[in-house]
């Protein structure tokens, strides 16, 4: 049976794809072409950020791509300076604005930043903004279990998904078994550890098995754990490649064989100290 290529998302009438294309460190010059040639090629999920400083190229290629909006599933993230109720609400709208195609699919607070200790509040914010139908779901991104505990327990509203680093190398098994506890989706980010595996010889071995590149198999891997994955590339190939993996399956022994690569080995910042504005 094929893989669904959608996961249900808490809170929301739409799933979310299970591979998403983002635009992270894409100049704001190219983000247009890319995002349409993601579409093109069959993506249906974009990931962008205000960080990105790149949203209005995203919402150009939704608004020209020819697909209805509701089959585009569009994120966005609000930053750090940004946390606090009314700073929260506004970044939204301006983030709307930006975009320019209407409500947002999936609002996420970039970061917790716990120094700045603002982080509920901002939350708050982002229950009237789905209240008000803004956007259509809220997460958060980078999120320890300690601070998605301390959402739930202070506003009883749980987390759609949370965006994390996630790859074969720091695959964060107690982070994913609370998401599975609370119903949180896993969104992967830097899925393939910034190409930290893609060299490993047990990647290797079970791409030539299968007639897979190695990133096709991490990313199969992937969406085996049921994470949603997300990809960045502006190299049109690779960016076809990427899609090519919800028809074939990793035996439980690949599995098991890729589980014992973790080494714990975070490639960026630590969501407890990251306070960049």
């Amino acid at each position: 049976m094929p893989t669904p290529s959608t996961l249900p998302l808490r809170g929301s009438d739409r799933a979310i794809p299970r591979l998403g294309f983002g635009v992270f460190l894409i100049p704001a010059d190219e983000t247009e072409w890319a995002c349409a040639h993601a579409l093109a090629s069959g993506y249906r999920h974009i990931d962008t950020a205000a960080a990105y400083r790149n949203e209005e190229g995203v919402g150009a290629a939704v608004r020209a791509c020819g697909l209805p909006r509701d089959e585009v599933f569009v994120t966005t993230k609000c930053w750090n300076v940004d946390h606090g109720y009314e700073q929260a609400k506004r970044a939204c709208h301006a983030s709307l604005e930006r975009l320019d195609c209407g409500a947002i699919d999936l609002y996420l607070i970039h970061w917790p930043v716990p120094t700045q200790d603002r982080y509920v509040d901002t939350w708050r914010a982002f229950i009237d903004l789905a209240e008000e139908g803004l956007v259509r779901a809220i997460g958060v991104s980078n999120f320890e279990p300690e601070h998605l505990r301390r959402l739930i327990d202070e506003t009883g509203v749980v987390p759609a998904a949370n965006q994390v680093e996630l790859h074969a190398r720091y695959q964060q098994p107690g982070l994913r078994r609370v998401h599975e506890e609370l119903g949180i989706v896993t969104e992967a980010w830097a899925p393939l550890g910034r190409g930290l595996v893609l060299d490993d010889p047990v990647i290797g071995e079970i791409a030539v098995a299968h007639g897979r590149t190695p990133a096709q198999v991490v990313i199969r891997w992937h969406v085996q754990l049921d994470n949603v994955v997300l990809t960045k590339s502006v190299t049109p190939a690779r960016i076809e490649e990427n899609l090519g993996v919800l028809d074939f399956e990793l035996s439980p022994s690949e599995m098991a064989a890729i589980a014992a690569l973790d080494r714990d080995q975070r490639t960026g910042p630590d969501p407890n100290t990251f306070v960049a504005d």
